[in-house]
């Protein structure tokens, strides 16, 4: 170790006061990590601490760290320079379908900037998915919406019981559409927001009601074989669902693209 390392890991924070140490000693680390770069902490173009430092905040190895920074360097957090350190890179660079690096920014964004990037993304994949749907949807499948749509109706004073029903009708779309690749997409980000509360917003009786009008609306133009009625129906429905989900906050014309 340099004097220089020494100093470093001498000025390093106090080590977490963990109740319970976890199992895993590099996913915990990686996950602090993560959030330290996306909140500021390490900002882009500066270098993380070097290892003995790192070692002395988390009270963990050299192993364990070069471990974490391994798995920021498949996040795209990080790039390991020769004779630079490891440099944090622009977020343009971080992989957003990444579990920890999507949790984590969502945390951070006051503005819904990124809330509103992932409807966008979602409403673009399931308004596709829809009109796969409405070109080759079998009655089974038909009847399935039917009865999802109708079950919904009676559960608009029951949102937790809706919620469930309501993505079960999404997702019987999106696997009539046979896309399992889009649908994969739309699935991994959801799973990330579905209770934050930032995403599903407020759940009063009025809503649920309003948001089953969307989804009958997509129903029928299935079920009539109405391919563009049907991707625009799902558009509508995407959209003005989370505009009424939403806070103040942020711009919602980025809804607009």
């Amino acid at each position: 170790m340099t004097a220089a390392d020494r100093r470093a890991a001498e000025d390093a924070p106090a080590p977490p006061e963990w109740a319970r140490r976890p199992a895993n000693l590099a996913k915990a680390v990686t996950a602090e990590l993560v959030g330290r770069i996306v909140r500021g902490v390490h900002p882009s173009g500066t270098s993380l601490p070097p290892e003995p430092a790192l070692g002395a905040t988390f009270s963990v190895s050299r192993t364990v760290i070069r471990e974490a920074v391994k798995i920021l360097q498949e996040k795209g957090l990080v790039q390991v320079r020769q004779g630079a350190g490891t440099m944090v890179t622009p977020p343009a660079m971080w992989n957003m379908l990444d579990e920890l690096v999507l949790a984590a920014t969502i945390a951070e964004d006051e503005t819904l900037a990124v809330l509103d990037d992932l409807v966008v993304t979602r409403r673009l994949l399931e308004s596709d998915m829809a009109q796969v749907a409405a070109r080759t949807a079998d009655q089974d499948t038909i009847d399935r919406l039917r009865a999802l749509v109708d079950r919904m109706d009676q559960l608009v004073d029951d949102p937790i019981a809706y919620r469930e029903q309501d993505r079960a009708f999404h997702d019987t779309i999106m696997q009539a559409s046979g896309n399992r690749i889009a649908r994969g997409v739309v699935r991994s980000l959801e799973s990330q927001v579905i209770n934050t509360a930032r995403y599903t917003g407020r759940s009063e009786r009025a809503l649920c009601v309003a948001s089953n009008q969307g989804h009958r609306r997509i129903y029928e133009r299935i079920a009539a074989h109405d391919p563009a009625g049907a991707a625009e129906a799902m558009f509508t429905h995407i959209t003005e669902a989370w505009l009424v989900r939403r806070t103040d906050n942020g711009d919602p014309s980025r809804l607009e693209r």
